[in-house]
């Protein structure tokens, strides 16, 4: 075996921390159904609802009730979701809470809240998908992340 295919081996059986897996590309034909005046209005709708009025903080905000505030049914929103953002909904308001995140891990308000005090704050349901979500977008721990951030601010 050469020292390409072993290292391809390597690759393969590695295991991704917290459980991540890649990206599978999936082509749903009702999402090519939406009309791209319709998703237009929708995908405005949804960053007016998700990120302006901050409905990603509520862990208990699921799709069915974007789409019952939307007047329009899951799919077609998991279409906008999926052609706009090029993400599924949980990834969209897990971007958002973890971008929050950020900012509160480093902010000195915050210095006496423990990261999962404030993966309550942003909306994180447990600290497990707190902390997948955290290293699937930033590559780091939300605990290695405080300490990298705190040194620089001193």
């Amino acid at each position: 075996m050469s020292d390409l295919e072993k290292n391809a081996q390597e690759e393969a059986t590695k295991k991704h921390p917290y459980n991540l897996r890649e990206k599978k590309e999936k082509k749903a034909a009702y999402r090519s159904l939406i009309r791209p005046e319709l998703a237009d209005e929708l995908y405005d709708r949804i960053l007016n609802i998700i990120v302006v009025q901050k409905k990603y903080r509520d862990p208990n905000y699921s799709a069915k009730d974007l789409a019952k505030e939307l007047q329009t049914n899951t799919r077609y929103l998991s279409a906008v979701v999926n052609s706009r953002f090029g993400m599924n909904y949980s990834c969209l308001l897990n971007g958002y809470r973890v971008k929050d995140a950020l900012h509160l891990l480093t902010d000195k308000r915050y210095a006496d809240k423990n990261v999962e005090e404030i993966s309550t704050m942003v909306g994180f349901a447990n600290r497990q998908s707190f902390y997948a979500a955290f290293y699937k977008n930033v590559g780091e721990t939300p605990n290695g992340y405080r300490k990298k951030n705190a040194v620089k601010g001193k």
